[in-house]
């Protein structure tokens, strides 16, 4: 997608939905108990100090014990893994690997030409809800790259998901957008309910060389066929 190093880690709003998308639980400490508020002992005139007889100190309550998901649940496996997906009349044919999320909670991507990244955190090709999300660099810093044509593909073509076992997933196209990267976190991208569909991902629009990256990204839907 971008094109440096630093500007090779997926949208900055799409690592909250990454990071949402892996089922990350941001607990702390457990809390501190409150101190009990006991009732103020009063001496009447007549009785002294010392023959008040001492109060037994009130039990200390033991530690909270707060479970924490991990961050970052363990893959399905009941679907076989992508390996590779291709785009009907287009030069898009890219292998697919398993990616995860980087320290700051960005989706991380292949750093090459040949792969896109499949988030292996929510649904797989061929689920039966939710989006499988496959995400690619548009380029490098001398060429175009095939997915660079994403923008220009029309609905109804299909896209066809090879999974590790051999079989096939094909999808038609529905639609493709150009979203800006700064209003992607209510695109819902990384959904993991409702109507299963694909998710083929990569940068494009306007070159920001303040920002050292594309203003937007392009974004394939399409929905599964027989």
């Amino acid at each position: 997608m971008p094109r440096t190093a630093a500007g090779r880690k997926f949208w900055a709003s799409a690592a909250l939905l990454a990071a949402l998308a892996a089922g990350t639980s941001a607990c702390g400490s457990p809390a501190e108990q409150p101190a009990e508020n006991s009732p103020a002992a009063v001496s009447s005139p007549s009785t002294s100090a010392a023959a008040q007889p001492a109060s037994p100190a009130p039990p200390v309550p033991a530690p909270s014990s707060i479970p924490i998901r991990p961050a970052t649940p363990e893959p399905s496996v009941s679907i076989p893994a992508p390996v590779r997906v291709e785009v009907e009349g287009t030069g898009i044919s890219l292998e697919v690997i398993p990616v995860g999320v980087e320290d700051n909670g960005a989706m991380t991507l292949p750093d090459n030409h040949y792969q896109a990244g499949w988030y292996q955190y929510g649904p797989a090709p061929g689920a039966d809800a939710g989006s499988s999300v496959l995400a690619a660099h548009v380029d490098s810093r001398t060429e175009q790259l095939p997915i660079a044509g994403l923008k220009n593909v029309a609905p109804g073509t299909i896209v066809t998901v090879t999974r590790e076992d051999g079989s096939v997933q094909r999808y038609a196209t529905e639609k493709v957008e150009n979203i800006a990267k700064r209003s992607l976190d209510g695109h819902r991208l990384f959904d993991r309910t409702g109507e299963p569909r694909l998710k083929l991902v990569t940068c494009g629009g306007k070159w920001l060389e303040a920002e050292d990256d594309y203003e937007d990204n392009v974004v394939l839907t399409a929905a599964p066929v027989s």
